[in-house]
């Protein structure tokens, strides 16, 4: 019998029923709870009644004594939660890419997240999620999609596309920018259940910050990520959950999810492909996250530029892009961030001197020859910028023709293409987008060391405060009041850990991460056409 088709006291005597002969044997258990399970969905035939708002208040008949049946049965059956979680997730796994079914089936998942039986059954349900949100992603493939041009850099393509979408922005939106056009995405099935699903999940990470307990939602996350997402072949905008829970705590979680990647990306104990996945997600992060103070970019920075450094010590060879390509990947992740933040580091004068002290010159200058494998887009922008910031000067003269990427490039990003894996360019859902702008760094909002447009137009600081919040501000802050500031003082990460352990929160070094459970990651080009999808 399905709730959906009775009137409330036909619908009280069966939920008491269900509840009466879950609790008289162990039996019926599991029979009991698929029913319950099998309600949070209406019949098909709902699909248009629901948009009705009698159709909502029927719906909210149903769950709420659903939900009421579940937990009254998991007081009185000990075992109960186990089993509802197993029954729950194999109902997944189960349900058909439709997106009104699905997102029903997702809002009832959460609200048992967050409801009384979420210490039981919560990581469970938030990992089970996550997977299904990445096997809706990889079923969205780029090859149809995407038309980029390979004689143009993919900051020129960026700005390309920014200008052919100003037509079609909202005029509500009209002042933040849209990078990339979705319109070959309308009307796929599974892009909008994509949508919608990511969407509610963003909705819940918000009603988790609110409720207190996003540190403990985020340790889940975290580790889904690294046993799925990370090495996932083809992914996405699965990979959005994360961020927009570090934009929702940038100071924990945030900085967190910066330090674990950069964890991962300096042990030697890591297979290749995932030390090359984890920077290029750590060098998209730093890039495109507007909530991450500069401090703590500069920090990351130092640590990578450390570590570049170090290796080149103990392999003075020639150039090798195949044998070398987690040496490139370094490189590359350090100048790609600092085409995104070099002004911003440069205009706070302490981590200004920072920066200037990097061995930055004689990672680049190494024989190794970095400044030739890496993409040639962002080996030119960078060295433009750097150029003007007297940061580094090459000895020699390099001619790219505003190439994308090059045959060595290639080889040392793989058969994956890592060497052009940007997992945080702008997401091309268009529900997603509204709600990623306000924490996203779009490159038309990037302000390179060349940009004199300020000078000459009467920019004002408001400005450059826009893009990166926290830089106006410390340039204003006294010495006494930037000693307390938390964008103005050192990033320990040993205080970070210290920190994180008085919260009861898994220190970043503690994480387990299985090897055995690595997969393939994707080729994702760094930017679309604003046709293409």
């Amino acid at each position: 019998m399905s709730l959906w088709d009775y009137g409330p006291n036909v619908m009280d005597a069966l939920i008491e029923l269900i509840t009466s002969l879950a609790v008289s044997s162990g039996k019926y258990v599991d029979s009991c709870l698929d029913m319950l399970v099998t309600n949070f969905m209406p019949p098909h035939s709902y699909k248009d009644f629901l948009k009705k708002p009698h159709g909502l208040t029927r719906k909210d008949e149903v769950l709420s004594r659903v939900h009421t049946a579940l937990k009254d049965i998991s007081d009185l059956v000990p075992l109960a939660p186990l089993r509802l979680e197993l029954i729950v997730v194999h109902k997944m796994q189960r349900v058909f890419f439709k997106e009104s079914l699905t997102t029903i089936y997702v809002e009832n998942m959460l609200r048992l997240e967050k409801g009384a039986m979420s210490e039981f059954v919560g990581r469970k349900i938030l990992t089970a999620l996550v997977d299904k949100l990445l096997d809706l992603d990889v079923e969205i493939g780029w090859d149809d999609i995407l038309q980029d041009d390979f004689s143009k850099g993919i900051f020129e393509i960026e700005l390309e596309d920014d200008n052919e979408s100003t037509d079609d922005i909202d005029e509500d939106s009209s002042e933040l920018p849209r990078e990339l056009s979705r319109k070959s995405l309308g009307g796929n099935v599974i892009a909008e259940t994509l949508d919608s699903l990511i969407v509610l999940t963003f909705e819940h990470l918000e009603s988790c910050e609110r409720d207190g307990r996003l540190s403990e939602v985020f340790d889940i996350l975290l580790l889904s990520f690294q046993r799925t997402v990370l090495t996932a072949y083809k992914s996405k905008f699965a990979q959005f959950v994360i961020f927009y829970a570090c934009a929702l705590d940038p100071e924990v979680c945030g900085a967190r999810f910066a330090v674990t990647l950069a964890d991962m990306f300096v042990s030697c104990n890591g297979l290749p492909l995932t030390r090359m996945s984890a920077i290029s997600y750590l060098a998209s992060y730093l890039s495109r996250g507007k909530f991450l103070s500069t401090s703590l970019v500069t920090t990351i920075l130092k640590r990578l530029v450390d570590w570049c450094l170090e290796y080149g010590k103990t392999h003075d060879v020639d150039l090798n892009p195949k044998a070398h390509k987690i040496f490139y990947s370094g490189c590359q992740a350090i100048m790609y961030v600092l085409c995104f933040r070099m002004r911003s580091i440069l205009e706070i004068p302490r981590l200004k001197s920072q920066l200037l002290l990097m061995p930055i010159g004689r990672i680049l200058t190494h024989r190794l020859s970095p400044l030739k494998v890496c993409l040639p887009s962002i080996v030119e922008e960078f060295l433009r910028q750097a150029k003007v910031a007297n940061l580094f000067t090459p000895s020699e003269t390099f001619i790219f023709n505003g190439l994308l990427e090059s045959e060595y490039s290639k080889t040392f990003g793989g058969i994956e293409r890592l060497d052009m894996f940007f997992p945080y360019d702008p997401c091309l859902l268009k529900r997603c987008d509204r709600y990623l702008r306000p924490y996203f760094v779009y490159w038309s909002m990037v302000r390179p060391t060349y940009d004199e447009e300020e000078e000459d137009e009467g920019s004002s600081d408001e400005d450059v405060a826009e893009v990166f919040p926290d830089k106006i501000e410390e340039n204003l802050m006294d010495d006494e009041a930037m000693a307390t500031s938390y964008d103005n003082r050192e990033f320990d990460l040993d205080e970070f850990d210290n920190a994180l352990d008085k919260m009861s929160i898994t220190p970043r070094n503690s994480l387990p991460f299985r090897q055995d459970c690595v997969r393939m990651p994707s080729r994702i080009r760094p930017s679309m056409s604003p046709e293409s999808l």
